[in-house]
């Protein structure tokens, strides 16, 4: 199975935050399938960066690469299909980096890693 880190899953599995949910946090430590981060969550992080609410321990880009690399994630990038499949989503979340990380699950058949309830009500299969 192949899997998409919502934002919130990727901080907290990098920082070894207790609020990942252990199924979480299993999946992630025994995944034999692909786990992707998407670049809407890259934007998402520098965003609360700009804004004061998100710090990280070093610069943004050499501490996420590293994680990545040290996780054995990938990154997702967002294609026109992903965009074109957020129209088809009702309006559920009105956030829009989670709604591409829905329709991007959606698009590429990945179980996307949340612990957003909201998320639950698309159709997109969510492990938490």
């Amino acid at each position: 199975m192949n899997y998409l880190l919502d934002t919130h899953a990727f901080l907290w599995w990098i920082m070894g935050e207790a609020n990942l949910s252990a199924l979480a946090r299993q999946t992630l430590s025994q995944a034999s399938g692909r786990v992707l981060v998407s670049v809407a969550s890259l934007w998402e992080m520098v965003i609360k960066i700009k804004l004061g609410k998100l710090r990280m321990p070093d610069p943004f880009d050499t501490y996420v690469l590293r994680q990545l690399q040290k996780n054995r994630m990938e990154i997702l990038p967002i294609h026109a299909p992903h965009v074109f499949e957020t129209l088809r989503l009702p309006t559920h979340h009105r956030d829009p980096f989670d709604r591409l990380l829905v329709a991007q699950a959606r698009v590429e058949k990945l179980t996307l890693i949340s612990g957003d309830e909201t998320l639950k009500t698309y159709d997109v299969k969510i492990l938490w």
